[in-house]
């Protein structure tokens, strides 16, 4: 799988030299433009303030087709979502309660929510995202390249009393955050970027979110 990723990936930038230009940015400019994940509050949260919403499938999971997880999670807002459908294959304008049905299945299926934005700007557009087929977060696992993803505003806690020892937290977290080399699952909170699937994946409710010192300005999502 990873193998097929990886060569796929340098023909992508060959075939995109063809056709981009770039242009040099001075060192001493600062860009800030990074993808900031988003647990399931902020998500809805963001879906229910929009004055519009397009969905579509998601580009990595159409090119790579390394996993069965759900490909129509792709979600753009307000002016981006006309654009989208406009100018993107596959986009069409959803009602709040159908993109909030695609937020669902994505999220169950172990999906990580990332949203593209610049800090003080709200995020117009995120995508659900698995680490096999998504470049930002198979890079992270890879190469332990965090530079381009913003944790969110929460992170797990694990209650050990409550935990039964399934194992399905390390199974379904895509940061490799749980560990299981002893009786029960142990948490690495510096690696945990507060996606929630844990949380919301763990049968016997061991494992709740907490907030953390703010990664991203408080107004980046609202």
């Amino acid at each position: 799988m990873r193998g097929e990723t990886e060569k796929v990936q340098p023909q992508d930038v060959a075939e995109a030299v063809q056709h981009y230009t770039a242009q040099t940015v001075p060192v001493h400019v600062e860009v800030a433009v990074d993808q900031v994940v988003l647990n399931f509050q902020d998500a809805e949260a963001l879906l229910r303030r929009a004055n519009s919403i397009s969905l579509g499938p998601c580009e990595c999971r159409t090119k790579h087709h390394h996993c069965a997880a759900p490909v129509n999670v792709c979600l753009t807002l307000n002016d981006a979502s006309g654009h989208a459908v406009e100018t993107m294959e596959g986009f069409r304008r959803v009602t709040v309660d159908e993109a909030l049905d695609a937020l669902r299945a994505s999220h169950q299926a172990g999906l990580v929510h990332l949203a593209y934005r610049k800090p003080g700007v709200e995020a117009t557009l995120f995508c659900s995202c698995c680490s096999c087929c998504c470049w930002f977060l198979n890079n992270l696992k890879r190469f332990d390249y965090h530079d381009a993803i913003v944790e969110s505003s929460h992170v797990a806690a694990h209650d050990a009393d409550r935990c039964v020892g399934c194992g399905l937290c390390v199974t379904r977290c895509p940061f490799d955050a749980w560990t299981h080399d002893t009786e029960l699952p142990t948490l690495n909170r510096e690696k945990c970027f507060g996606c929630g699937v844990c949380v919301s994946g763990c049968p016997a409710g061991a494992i709740s979110f907490g907030p953390r010192v703010a990664a991203y300005p408080p107004d980046a999502l609202q």
